[in-house]
């Protein structure tokens, strides 16, 4: 039999994804009432077909796919269980593990079953896709996985509850999209002063893989009673030219948990994570010492 799916909803990210299972025979509907011109383009292109309304879409459904934004991501997911939805509940979004398992109750208490993904990477293309990564039910994230066989979008099951897929987005996009604000707020700073390009040298000269070099992170914590009092200069830089601070300070107040650890550059992993969930009292002056 064909397995069934309603996406919600065709949007840069969701139309392709859902067209992928498309690919491999999988029936995918969608909801075109409400939507805009380029959101009906996209679920036509990505060989998406119209369901006359969620309700008659859900009525023959196996599974749900949800990818929206995360502000809407709960409300999505209400409004599917109030029509009885009673399959398996895909949630697809960028959120937090806590909204996840929220949902992830809510469907219970009506009777489907829900299962926890993460999308990281772009939409998928010719030859390249994102991971989507999933938790909780096996069986129901062994059902999620197989719409995607042989797909540009690559399912990573994971041997884990509802949220943990959720984490994970939390984790790398915490990294990913304040790497790419940072990164504008540096060249707006360099640019105030006539820099711009010097900064952007010295960018492509970089050679760090900062989220992959885990074991970095103890020298981290080892400097961080000096890194502490630059990251304060930079604040003060960035506001007089009108520049936000708030980064800068944050990076601060962060690496302030880890004034304790001078120069401990042999500090345990496990005692660098511990100590980021430890409060530290308000900042000193201590900036003696070269910088680095």
């Amino acid at each position: 039999m064909t397995t069934t799916v309603t996406l919600l909803h065709p949007g840069a990210m969701g139309a392709p994804v859902g067209g992928q299972a498309a690919r491999t025979g999988v029936r995918v509907l969608y909801v075109p009432e409400g939507r805009g011109p380029a959101s009906v383009e996209r679920a036509r292109q990505a060989g998406l077909e119209a369901a006359e309304s969620l309700a008659s879409a859900l009525s023959v459904s196996d599974l749900v796919l949800s990818i929206c934004p995360p502000h809407a991501a709960e409300d999505v997911a209400h409004e599917v269980l109030e029509h009885d939805f009673r399959g398996v509940y895909v949630e697809a979004n960028a959120i937090s593990p806590d909204r996840a398992t929220r949902i992830g109750k809510a469907c219970a208490e009506r009777g489907a079953l829900m299962v926890d993904g993460s999308i990281i990477g772009g939409p998928p293309t010719d030859g390249s896709g994102p991971r989507l990564y999933l938790s909780g039910d096996a069986e129901a994230v062994a059902r999620t996985a197989a719409l995607f066989d042989g797909t540009e979008v690559v399912a990573r099951p994971l041997d884990a509850e509802i949220g943990a897929a959720s984490a994970l987005k939390m984790a790398y996009a915490s990294f990913q999209k304040s790497a790419r604000v940072l990164a504008a707020v540096s060249h707006a700073l360099a640019a105030s002063h006539g820099v711009g390009e010097e900064l952007a040298e010295e960018g492509r000269a970089l050679t760090a893989r900062i989220l992959a070099e885990v074991d970095h992170f103890p020298s981290v914590a080892a400097r961080a009673w000096r890194w502490a009092p630059e990251m304060a200069e930079i604040a003060a830089a960035l506001d007089a030219v009108g520049l936000p601070p708030d980064l800068a300070e944050a990076s601060a107040a962060v690496v302030r948990r880890w004034n304790g650890d001078k120069d401990r550059f042999d500090l345990p992993l496990e005692d660098v994570f511990a100590h980021l969930h430890t409060p530290v009292g308000p900042a000193t002056d201590d900036v003696t010492g070269p910088t680095g």
